[in-house]
C-alpha cells in the first residue's frame, strides 16, 4: 500500500525546500496539488525526487498548493525567477489564477523549461497556451496495462540510456492532434501490446490512437523549453531507475537546454 502524505500538513507548509542550495548545478520547482487519481503517487514520487536532486547536484523545491489561494506566493515572477525548470507532477495549473499564469508565462518566455509528467496532460479546459505547452491534449485511456515502447529518438538525455524496445506497465492515455509544430516525438507505445478497449467494461470509450501513438516528446516553446512524458502514473514507477532516467533526462534537459547528441 502507498504510504499517505498529510496533504493538509503539506498545505499549510505550501512551499518546502527539500535539498537546500550549495551551488548546485540547476535549480528545479516541483509543483504538485492534491489529486485524488495521483494522491497515492504524489508521495512516493516526492522522495524519488528528492533522491534524484542528491544524486545529480541540482537544488529541488517543493511547492504543494490548493485551490483556495496556495499558489500565490509561488507562482510570482519573484519567486519563479529563482528557477530553471518547473515541473508539473500530475498538476494542470488549474490553481492557478490568471495573474499567476501570466507570471508563468513570463517565466517560460524568459527562458525557463517546464516538465510535465502525465497527468500534466489531462488540461482540456485549459487556456490554450498551457495546452500547446504541454504539446497535446489527453482525449481518454484504458486500465492500467504492460505494453511495449519503442524509442525513436536516442539523442536527447531523456531516452539515450534506453533501449529500442522497452516493456512498461501504466495508464496509457491517447491524444489529440498536436498543438504546435516543432514537437520531437521520443517514445511511442505499440497498441498491439495491449488492449485499448480494455475499459472498465465500457464500450463507449475509444482510447485507440493507431499505429502512431506518441507518449513523450519535447519542443521549444515560446522562448522556453517544454518536455512531456505519458508515464508515472503508478506509484511503483518511482523505484524505478530507467523511469528515473527518463524523468531527470527531460528535466536537464529543459533546465540548461543540453545533453542532446546527435
Amino acid at each position: 500500500m502507498a504510504k499517505k502524505i498529510n496533504w493538509a500538513f503539506a498545505l499549510i507548509l505550501s512551499i518546502i525546500n527539500i535539498v537546500p542550495s550549495f551551488g548546485q548545478q540547476f535549480r528545479v520547482l516541483l509543483y504538485t496539488s492534491p489529486d485524488r487519481w495521483h494522491d497515492p503517487t504524489i508521495p512516493i514520487a516526492v522522495e524519488a525526487f528528492r533522491n534524484l536532486a542528491e544524486k545529480h547536484d541540482f537544488e529541488l523545491t517543493w511547492a504543494q498548493v490548493n485551490g483556495s489561494g496556495g499558489a500565490r506566493n509561488v507562482f510570482t515572477d519573484a519567486f519563479l525567477s529563482k528557477f530553471d525548470v518547473v515541473v508539473f507532477l500530475h498538476s494542470k495549473g488549474y490553481d492557478l489564477s490568471k495573474e499567476q499564469m501570466e507570471s508563468f508565462k513570463k517565466f517560460i518566455r524568459d527562458g525557463g523549461g517546464f516538465v510535465g509528467i502525465h497527468g500534466a496532460s489531462a488540461c482540456k479546459d485549459q487556456e490554450l497556451w498551457f495546452q500547446q505547452l504541454v504539446g497535446r491534449v489527453l482525449t481518454d485511456h484504458p486500465e492500467e496495462q504492460t505494453a511495449v515502447l519503442s524509442v525513436l529518438d536516442k539523442s536527447h538525455p531523456a531516452t539515450m540510456h534506453l533501449p529500442g524496445r522497452w516493456i512498461w506497465t501504466d495508464e496509457w492515455y491517447s491524444y489529440g492532434q498536436p498543438l504546435t509544430d516543432n514537437q520531437t516525438v521520443l517514445l511511442t507505445v505499440d497498441e498491439k501490446t495491449y488492449d485499448p478497449d480494455r475499459t472498465w467494461g465500457d464500450n463507449n470509450r475509444f482510447t485507440a490512437m493507431g499505429d502512431f501513438h506518441p507518449v513523450s516528446w519535447y519542443q521549444e516553446f515560446d522562448g522556453g523549453r517544454s518536455f512531456y512524458t505519458t508515464l508515472g502514473h503508478l506509484p511503483k514507477a518511482y523505484n524505478d531507475p530507467w523511469f528515473l532516467a527518463h524523468i531527470f533526462g527531460g528535466i536537464y534537459w529543459a533546465a540548461t537546454g543540453l545533453g542532446i547528441v546527435r
